[in-house]
C-alpha cells in the first residue's frame, strides 16, 4: 500500500536534489535541519525517498538496502564503509547516529522536474504551517492518481482496472455522450517510455481491444445495478485480495473528473445508478 505521501517533504527533496545537481548523478544529503518541525522518523524520509525512486521522479542510487536491517548497518568504527552507505538506524538501535541520511548518488528526472515546476509555481501551504497533509494529486499522471488513490501496488494494475471501471461506465452510456467524454481525454495517461503504457486517457476510455470498442459503439445503453456493476469490476479487473471494488471505482472516478469539464462531470452523473452515483459525485 502506498504510503501516506506528503507534499510538504516531497517539495523539500525534489527542491534540494535540484539545488545540488552537478548535472547528472550526484551525491545528495538530507539532515534532520532540511525537515525542521516536520516530525519525521528515518523510516518516513527513507518511504518518501523510495516512493519517489521508484515512481521515476527522481533516479537515486541508495547505497546499501534503504530500509537498513540490522545486518545492513555499516560500521562507524570503518570511515570507508561507513561513508560508503546510508547511515540509518531503523530496526537497529546501536547502529550509527540517525541525524543524517544519504544517498550514494541521485537526480532528478524529468517528470521530477516538472513536478517541482508545478509546486514551485504554487508552494506548498504547509511549508508555512506543517501539518500532515498528502500530497496534491492533481500534479500526478492520471494512472498515479489511481494507483495511489486506489492503494494499488502497480501501475499496470491501475491501467487494466481503469479499462474496466470505463468499459462498465461506457455500457451505460450512449455512443453520443461517450464521444463527448473521450473529446475531452487526450492528456497522457502515464509519461513513460514503456510502450504498454503508452496511451492517451481517451485511448483507456476507447478500450484497447479494438474488438471491445467496437462492440462498446453499436450496443444500446444497458440498465447497470449498482451491484452489478461493482460485481463487474470485481471479476473483471481481477482484484488483489483486500481490494476494495468501492475503493478502485472512486480512484478513477476521482482521477477522470480531474480531467473532465463540469458539464461531461453532470452528464456522466445522469447515466449512473444510484450507490455508483454517490462514489462519482463524492469523488
Amino acid at each position: 500500500m502506498p504510503i501516506g505521501l506528503r507534499e510538504d517533504v516531497a517539495y523539500i527533496m525534489l527542491k534540494k536534489i535540484d539545488e545540488t545537481d552537478g548535472q547528472g548523478m550526484h551525491p545528495v544529503t538530507f539532515t534532520e535541519s532540511d525537515f525542521a518541525g516536520r516530525s519525521l522518523s528515518e523510516s518516513d524520509i527513507l518511504g518518501h525517498l523510495d516512493y519517489l525512486n521508484q515512481k521515476q521522479y527522481i533516479e537515486a542510487e541508495f547505497s546499501g538496502n534503504a530500509y537498513a536491517n540490522q545486518e545492513d548497518v555499516p560500521d562507524a568504527a570503518n570511515p570507508k564503509e561507513f561513508d560508503a552507505r546510508i547511515a540509518n538506524t531503523y530496526g537497529a538501535p546501536d547502529g550509527p547516529l540517525p541525524h543524517l541520511i544519504e544517498f550514494k548518488r541521485a537526480k532528478l528526472t524529468e517528470k521530477g522536474r516538472k513536478m517541482l515546476e508545478k509546486m514551485e509555481a504554487n508552494p506548498p501551504q504547509s511549508l508555512r504551517e506543517g501539518p500532515v497533509v498528502p500530497i496534491a494529486t492533481k500534479d500526478m499522471p492520471f494512472l498515479e492518481k489511481v494507483m495511489y488513490k486506489g492503494n494499488l501496488g502497480d501501475i499496470f494494475d491501475a491501467r487494466d482496472i481503469t479499462e474496466v471501471v470505463f468499459r462498465t461506465m461506457r455500457d451505460m452510456m450512449t455512443t453520443e455522450a461517450s464521444d463527448r467524454v473521450a473529446s475531452e481525454l487526450h492528456e497522457p495517461a502515464e509519461p513513460t517510455k514503456d510502450k504498454a503504457l503508452q496511451n492517451e486517457i481517451a485511448d483507456l476510455w476507447k478500450d484497447t481491444n479494438p474488438l471491445v470498442a467496437f462492440l462498446s459503439r453499436i450496443r444500446p445503453p444497458l440498465i447497470i445495478k449498482s451491484d452489478t456493476f461493482l460485481f463487474r469490476i470485481q471479476q473483471e479487473a481481477s482484484l488483489q485480495p483486500g481490494v476494495e471494488p468501492e475503493t478502485v471505482v472512486k480512484a478513477v472516478f476521482s482521477a477522470t473528473k480531474d480531467e473532465l469539464s463540469e458539464e461531461r462531470i453532470r452528464e456522466i452523473a445522469g447515466f449512473l445508478p444510484d450507490k455508483i452515483r454517490q462514489l462519482w459525485e463524492q469523488a
